[in-house]
C-alpha cells in the first residue's frame, strides 16, 4: 500500500501495522499579551522525553480498545484528564511517512477537539500535578503563540523549534484549516522560522568547530 491518506475504516483493515494517535486541543481567548497583543487561540503541544515538539497521545491497539478509547486512555496518562475523544474529532488518517533506514509501519490519526478555555487551563495545571507520565515521557504542555511580535519572535521562533515525526506540518495544516492564523501571516511565519533554522545552523557549526580546537 503506498503511503498517503485514507479512511479510518482503511486503516482498520490494514495488515501488520501499529497505530498512533494524536490530537490538538484548543479553545479560544480574550486573553491578550502584555494587555495589548490579541492571543485570539489557545493551542496545546507537548515538549517531549526527547526534546521534541509533538502533540499529546500515543500508540493505540485497534484489537483492545476504540482508537478514541486508547487516544483518551494516553491523555490521561499524559496530561492528567481524560479528556473525551470522539470519532467525529478526526481530521486525518496516514502511514508515517518513511525515513531512511526506518521503516515502522505505523499508521498516525490525529485529531483535533475545541474545549473551553477553562478547561484548558485545568488541562494545563492537571499535566504537571497528576498526570502519572509527567517528567517521564511528557515534560509539560506549552502554547503554540498565533501571534507575531514586532521583533519577529512569536510563531517564527516556534516554528523554527524542533517536532517529531509530522507534527509541525499537522500544526501549520490545523492552523489553516480552522483559521487560527490567516495564510498571510503562516506563510510569513513559515519563510521567517526558515531563515532561522539557517542561521542556526551556521551557529552549531561555529561551536562544533570550537570543541574541535
Amino acid at each position: 500500500m503506498a503511503s498517503g491518506q485514507m479512511s479510518r475504516a482503511e486503516a482498520l483493515e490494514c495488515k501488520g501495522f501499529r497505530h498512533a494517535c494524536h490530537v490538538m486541543l484548543y479553545s479560544d481567548t480574550e486573553s491578550q499579551l502584555f494587555g495589548k497583543t490579541p492571543i485570539k487561540h489557545i493551542v496545546l503541544m507537548q515538549m517531549r522525553y526527547d526534546g521534541l515538539l509533538g502533540f499529546p497521545g500515543g500508540l493505540v491497539n485497534p484489537s483492545e480498545e476504540t482508537l478514541e478509547a486508547g487516544l483518551t486512555r494516553e491523555l490521561l496518562e499524559e496530561v492528567g484528564l481524560a479528556v473525551p475523544i470522539r470519532e467525529e474529532d478526526l481530521v486525518e488518517t496516514c502511514i508515517a511517512p518513511p525515513h531512511p533506514g526506518f521503516n515502522p509501519r505505523l499508521i498516525l490519526h490525529f485529531y483535533v477537539k475545541k474545549m473551553e478555555e477553562e478547561q484548558i487551563r485545568e488541562l494545563e495545571k492537571a499535566a504537571t500535578t497528576t498526570a502519572v507520565d509527567h517528567g517521564l515521557e511528557a515534560m509539560g504542555m506549552v502554547r503554540v503563540p498565533l501571534y507575531t511580535t514586532k521583533s519577529g519572535g512569536g510563531l517564527p521562533n516556534f516554528l523554527s523549534q524542533s517536532f517529531i515525526g509530522n507534527a509541525r506540518t499537522q500544526l501549520v495544516t490545523s492552523l489553516r484549516r480552522l483559521h487560527l492564523v490567516s495564510p498571510g501571516e503562516l506563510q510569513r511565519a513559515l519563510q521567517n522560522s526558515l531563515r532561522m533554522h539557517a542561521e542556526s545552523a551556521r551557529s552549531l557549526k561555529s561551536d562544533v568547530a570550537l570543541m574541535e580546537e
